[in-house]
């Protein structure tokens, strides 16, 4: 059962990873979450750290799409000055949003990865997709109302998964 909520992999920070990372795993397109993973959710202004990876991925050919459960202003309004596509009301774990993804890049679930800061949530949901995925720590400390539920139960989830998989440890990058 738990399982399902197990990352590939546990990076820091999505700004660890590289496309030369990206690419060696044969990894054509990053899916990401936004609140807390792309940006802080409560400064949807983003940083100067963000865009230099945002522009890293362009140069190299790997585009990057927000997978979010947000309504479409809160993300267009938060991504639209970094020029990138998104799937909005994801419903995420569900397949839905990264279903929608994978039809606008013309790319299979093995060509994918998916980042995020929830295991509830961005893991689950790829992982349901057959969709590789990241698990990288929250910008910031806290979180929307919303989410709070979620971190209750992930602690306890995790736990368990650090406890069985050994291997479940936090990186400075993919390699």
């Amino acid at each position: 059962m738990f399982l399902k909520f197990k990352p590939t992999w546990m990076v820091d920070a999505i700004y660890k990873i590289t496309p030369n990372q990206l690419k060696k795993l044969g990894i054509k397109a990053v899916l990401t979450d936004l609140d807390n993973t792309l940006i802080a959710w409560d400064n949807p202004d983003g940083t100067e750290e963000l865009l230099t990876w945002i522009l890293e991925m362009k140069n190299a050919g790997i585009p990057v799409v927000v997978v979010s459960n947000n309504k479409s202003s809160r993300i267009k309004r938060a991504v639209e000055k970094f020029d990138l596509e998104y799937v909005s009301r994801a419903l995420k774990p569900s397949t839905r949003g990264f279903r929608e993804a994978e039809k606008r890049l013309q790319l299979k679930p093995e060509e994918l990865v998916m980042v995020g800061d929830q295991i509830m949530t961005d893991i689950r949901g790829a992982n349901a997709a057959g969709i590789r995925n990241i698990l990288v720590r929250p910008i910031v400390d806290t979180d929307g109302w919303n989410t709070r539920i979620n971190r209750f139960f992930e602690r306890k989830i995790m736990k368990h998964l650090a406890k069985k998989h050994p291997d479940m440890i936090w990186k400075g990058g993919l390699e």
